[in-house]
């Protein structure tokens, strides 16, 4: 079976490829080719089932900052397809898509079905071709065409657009033609926790800042205390950006909290000393200072040795200390990782020193260009990966579809 362009991979990137190569070249025979049964699968999850499309982000020197691997890379081709492109192509197609109040984009429906059934009747109307139950078992190129051997069937084109995100065997099959991977490690992960100071408080949200001194690493934002450990944006901005160091080390080590993110422990036990003063006849458990959850409060509070049933005019000096030393550089050890929801990213894939990112084409072989996390290419949560599939997958269908 003959083709002009075969994409391997029903995933976001691919689709994104195929639908806009046949829009800029409607005579072009195009095929997708998928593994499993289904396509799409991670939008339809993506989001809890919402489909973070992108994010509100218009500046590109901003939002290359938001990929742990890929930043420099990404530079060029977010000056030429980036998040307002991105709106506007599902503009078009009759999809608005709203931002929330963190900057992340979605339907307006709320539902990631809007996304597929964009793509899936795009697909249709230009009249691509897509084959589910298709596994790819060889890639070999002959007289300037691409050879597919599948388990039902070969297939060959012109030009050959691979999109598989991590899969191991497409990964040995680029091997084979040359390419070096970056070995696939998780990112965007949350931490595991066993602590009695946070074990009766799943569900308790605050805004904090996280270290990592074994890898020099520090970031803050919302912070999800849950039933297995810490979660939320701080620690997935963690996961992703130390996703290697934190590999090597097993998921085990240790890390500070500063519930109180941009305040010292010095400045705190000044206030703790004001408040001492100022409220010295309440128990010091039963109101939270500094808007912190009263149950964090609490814990933090009984964390210092201090009883529930202490005021403030009880409480000596040294106790004082170690409370602004709870609240500003807790401990915890982290021993083990657990998947973020259902959105599982790796950090791997393709070195980006072989790909021409004007053209998302690989630089060892001519017509075969790549688009998605099969890149070694990945962001923090909020709808960046994404942004990254639709940024290469239209590069790479103007690239394929071009007469030069």
């Amino acid at each position: 079976m003959k083709y002009d362009i075969i994409i391997i991979g029903g995933g976001a990137a691919g689709f994104f490829a195929a639908i806009n190569a046949a829009e800029l070249d409607p005579n072009a025979k195009i095929l997708i080719l998928e593994r499993g049964k289904e396509v799409l699968t991670k939008v339809r999850i993506s989001g809890g089932g919402r489909c973070n499309v992108t994010h509100a982000e218009f500046t590109p020197s901003e939002l290359i900052k938001k990929y742990p691997r890929g930043e420099k890379e990404l530079r060029g081709p977010f000056h030429s397809f980036m998040t307002g492109d991105t709106i506007a192509w599902f503009e078009e197609r009759g999809i608005e898509l709203k931002i929330e109040e963190d900057g992340r984009m979605f339907p307006v429906s709320d539902s990631s079905e809007t996304i597929i059934d964009c793509f899936l009747s795009e697909t249709q109307r230009l009249g691509i071709e897509i084959l589910k139950n298709h596994s790819v078992q060889n890639i070999t190129s002959e007289n300037e065409q691409w050879l597919i051997n599948t388990n039902n069937g070969d297939f060959s084109a012109e030009k050959l657009l691979v999109a598989t995100g991590s899969n191991p065997k497409i990964w040995k099959l680029l091997e084979g033609l040359g390419h070096q991977m970056e070995t696939a490690v998780p990112s965007l992960f949350t931490f595991n926790i066993k602590d009695e100071r946070i074990k009766e408080l799943p569900g308790v949200a605050t805004f904090a800042s996280v270290k990592i001194p074994e890898i020099n690493m520090e970031d803050e934002g919302p912070l999800l205390i849950t039933h297995w450990g810490l979660s939320g944006p701080a620690i997935l901005k963690l996961s992703a950006w130390g996703a290697r160091e934190l590999n090597e080390l097993s998921y085990k080590f240790e890390i500070q909290v500063n519930w109180l993110a941009n305040q010292n422990s010095e400045e705190i036990l000044e206030q703790l000393l004001e408040l001492k003063l100022k409220h010295a006849k309440q128990q010091l458990t039963k109101y939270a200072q500094f808007d912190l959850p009263k149950r964090l409060w609490k814990s933090l509070v009984l964390a210092s040795g201090i009883s529930e049933t202490d005021i403030w005019a009880d409480i000596n000096k040294k106790q004082l200390v170690t409370l602004s030393e709870q609240l500003t550089k807790s401990e915890f050890s982290v021993d083990g990782k657990s998947t973020f929801k259902e959105e599982f990213v790796t950090a791997g894939g393709i070195k980006l020193n072989e790909v021409n990112f004007k053209t998302f084409e690989s630089k060892l072989q001519k017509n075969l260009y790549f688009a998605g996390e099969v890149l070694n290419i990945d962001a923090i949560t909020g709808g960046f990966n994404f942004q990254n599939a639709w940024t290469g997958g239209y590069l790479a269908a103007k690239a394929m579809t071009s007469l030069d």
